[in-house]
């Protein structure tokens, strides 16, 4: 059987090498890339190191990836930054770079990316949200809001890559112990888990658990949605 191809954002480190070694060890050719050189060492294992907001560097990287495979089974958009500000004091070049990154680099993805799972057989995009748009969280407006553009693309994809058969879903992990919340104050993660139907942290493997799902071919009819941790609705 041949193997399947998976694109992983931002997967030199945290959630993203974890979806990374997940998915080598299941035989899939994981293709990573990120900012930074990547970690992993493993035949299954591809790192580029590029700027997943630079449109430049974007397409050289996709127009080297289609000489290398025939098709792209799955791309997570993974790679992710935050800020956390009050809003009247964030700089505008964090705004710049948060939604840089957030926002144009899952477009970037989404779309240069197209072609390649056009020819898979149960292609699928997994997007990376956070419950701090539903939660409204206080000194997060900026992150909030790029990830809130992150599900409207999401849902606006799910529509119009539907006719390739390419389902575009979206998970919210609640706080997880990464880089990406080390700058948070401890009691701000405390107050935040106390609003979640399940207080607790979360973990790479539930992450995992629910991107597999939507990998799944029997996931074929969910497209759209935008699934929380920690029991949180929007």
């Amino acid at each position: 059987m041949t193997a399947k191809n998976i694109l992983i954002t931002g997967s030199s480190r945290g959630l993203g090498k974890a979806l990374a070694e997940n998915f080598i060890e299941q035989g899939y050719q994981v293709f990573g890339c990120s900012r930074s050189q990547g970690e992993i060492s493993a035949s299954g294992y591809h790192h580029t190191q590029l700027d997943i907001a630079d449109s430049d560097q974007v397409s050289s990287y996709f127009f080297d990836l289609r000489k290398k495979i025939k098709q792209l089974d799955a791309v997570i958009n993974n790679a992710g930054i935050a800020s956390m500000n009050a809003f009247a004091l964030t700089p505008e070049k964090t705004f710049q770079k948060i939604f840089g990154v957030n926002v144009q680099g899952t477009f970037l993805f989404c779309q240069k990316a197209l072609a390649l799972l056009k020819k898979a057989p149960h292609p699928r995009i997994v997007n990376m949200t956070t419950v701090a748009v539903p939660l409204q969280l206080e000194g997060e407006s900026i992150y909030a809001a790029s990830k809130s553009a992150v599900e409207t693309l999401t849902h606006i994809l799910a529509k119009e890559y539907g006719s390739f058969g390419i389902t575009c879903n979206a998970v919210g992990p609640s706080p997880i112990e990464t880089n990406l919340i080390k700058g948070v104050p401890k009691v701000k993660i405390e107050q935040l888990i106390k609003r979640q139907a399940i207080q607790k942290m979360a973990t790479p493997q539930d992450v995992i658990n629910l991107v597999e799902f939507f990998l799944r071919p029997e996931s074929s009819m969910i497209s759209g949605q935008v699934i929380y941790l920690g029991g949180i609705s929007k």
